[in-house]
């Protein structure tokens, strides 16, 4: 009975917590219009928060039982960049352009809290792998991905404190990356994290039956193809070796500048996205599992569908140079064990 009377509690407060996150925004005052002869969409509204906070705004065109999603013609206050509680704001849509007919549409529109250190990534296509590399790099293949929010740094131990209440990192500091953490203990973090926001969880299920909801606006570990495309600085890629210089020393705390530790997160330089560390400190953990690569084009890949260990990226304080590059891939890692050198970076669905 007093299991029961926890459990009920516990929901209630997560309920709760929920609620107030998504209370402390609002919507209104919604009008659209639309262009006499272009036909495009301007829907306007204004937005109500918390002065210090900044949000993220989503807007669904429907028609019929037809909803539309991943936009790429959709503009506007709180699409790509985040923006503060104010009157007036605009969107706009074009059907046209979008590949639909133009008449006839309505939209849901809704916001939510956006993190300050997260950074867009706009949505391409490049060449994952490397023919200099490991043998797992290769084959070289066209990966076409859709935008999506990545973490300008690694988790700190201040942000898993904030969430999980505990700290099981090995060397001890707010601003150092969270180590010694498993990838089950990193989805539980994404999971809680949403939920403290007032966003939508993106995994279900636990043990080796935990999904993704691709869908969902919580927080989640970036794919392999989304961590290497990020590190390669997506669309003003500059072609380098590490993420941001093929001068690893400027970008990069490994074996020969560490002192065989952590550092705090973004005290080396960041790369063309301005994204910190995605060379060294610790490996991050990936939403793949290890699989070899296709040979194939692919779009929006999730990796292996069957194996034992996931992937980690971007090499830590105790590797070599060979090992930090953007390409490079971590794969002996068990999804259940602990290391002073694998922590990750979050990753969110571009609205």
């Amino acid at each position: 009975m007093g299991n029961m009377k926890f459990c009920l509690c516990l929901v209630l407060w997560l309920t709760l917590m929920a609620s107030s996150f998504l209370w402390a925004q609002k919507i209104s005052n919604v009008r659209v219009e639309q262009d006499p002869e272009l036909r495009y969409y301007k829907i306007s509204f204004d937005l109500s928060g918390n002065a210090s906070d900044e949000y993220l705004v989503q807007v669904v065109p429907y028609k019929n039982n037809r909803e539309l999603s991943r936009l790429s013609f959709l503009t506007g206050a709180g699409i790509r960049e985040p923006i503060s509680s104010g009157k007036n704001h605009c969107i706009f849509w074009d059907a046209i352009l979008e590949g639909y007919e133009s008449e006839g549409w309505q939209f849901r529109i809704s916001s939510v809290l956006s993190s300050k250190d997260m950074v867009l990534v706009e949505g391409g296509t490049f060449m994952m792998g490397s023919n200099d590399g490991y043998d797992d790099e290769k084959p070289v293949h066209e990966v076409t991905l859709s935008s999506f929010w990545i973490g300008k740094y690694q988790v700190t131990q201040q942000e898993w404190m904030k969430v999980m209440g505990s700290n099981p990192s090995l060397w001890k500091g707010d601003r150092l990356p969270v180590e010694n953490v498993s990838w089950y203990d990193a989805v539980e973090y994404c999971n809680k994290r949403s939920i403290r926001e007032g966003l939508t969880p993106c995994y279900r299920g636990s043990g080796d039956n935990i999904t993704c909801s691709w869908s969902a606006n919580g927080y989640r570990l970036p794919t392999e193809a989304e961590w290497e495309y990020a590190a390669r600085g997506g669309l003003k890629s500059k072609g380098c070796r590490f993420s941001g210089s093929n001068d690893i020393s400027s970008v990069a705390w490994y074996s020969s500048n560490s002192q065989s530790k952590t550092h705090e997160v973004g005290t080396r330089q960041p790369n063309e996205l301005g994204i910190y560390d995605m060379s060294g400190n610790v490996w991050e953990w990936c939403w793949d599992i290890h699989g070899s690569y296709p040979s194939g084009a692919q779009s929006n890949p999730h990796g292996a569908t069957s194996g034992s260990a996931r992937v980690g990226r971007g090499g830590s304080w105790g590797n070599s140079a060979g090992t930090c590059t953007v390409s490079s891939r971590g794969y002996n890692y068990a999804t259940s064990s602990h290391y002073g050198f694998i922590g990750f970076r979050v990753c969110r669905v571009s609205p």
